[in-house]
């Protein structure tokens, strides 16, 4: 059985804040994050992910478990301001953010599919989840810079709840990765890009 420890990575930090306040950062090594209704026999790959010696961790915010790699890039921010709370149009207002920032150095063009995610198409290059506590939202996102898609494969069972736009698909004919639809700019390119945009 996977030991499984408390989120504890370097958003958390964010849930003391008493304002309005956002961080991008990339991930030190590769974790597996559960999400608040996940189990671990449930949503890993638990023989792989002891032998290779990958941490576990369960956060507060909802949506499916997912992988954290020093190839993703993470959005996270706090929301303290209760007129501009509402699930639905916090989703909208940072993924059109984040897509404003990606398009800015790219021909494609990106759309908001299942509740939140970001994709090409139907193939998936960034999820996002939220919390919401005493006065505060807490938002976060993975956006799939350059990590393999296999490498969900091998970690990850198939989720218990999808996305209409899934089919039923595999992680690795689901997910795509921002620099293999064509985008060349580097991550911290891409880092300071979305940091303007998210300052504005």
């Amino acid at each position: 059985m996977i030991e499984v420890s408390e989120y504890n990575l370097p958003d958390n930090e964010l849930l003391n804040e008493e304002s309005n306040k956002f961080l991008l950062w990339i991930p030190d090594k590769t974790y597996i994050v559960l999400g608040a209704s996940n189990k671990a026999d449930i949503a890993v790959e638990e023989s792989l992910a002891i032998k290779d010696n990958i941490t576990v961790m369960k956060r507060r915010t909802g949506g499916q478990t997912v992988m954290l790699t020093p190839n993703n890039l993470i959005i996270s921010a706090v929301i303290t301001d209760e007129s501009i709370m509402k699930p639905k149009d916090v989703f909208n207002n940072f993924n059109d953010i984040i897509i404003g920032a990606i398009e800015k150095d790219h021909k494609a063009k990106f759309s908001t599919r299942g509740i939140s995610d970001i994709a090409l198409g139907d193939k998936k290059i960034m999820g996002s989840s939220m919390y919401r506590g005493k006065g505060k939202l807490f938002y976060h996102a993975v956006l799939n810079y350059n990590e393999p898609p296999s490498t969900f494969q091998k970690y990850l069972k198939h989720p218990s709840i999808e996305p209409d736009y899934r089919k039923g698909r595999m992680h690795d004919e689901f997910v795509t990765t921002l620099v293999n639809t064509g985008y060349s700019q580097s991550m911290t390119h891409l880092k300071d890009e979305l940091a303007r945009s998210l300052s504005n």
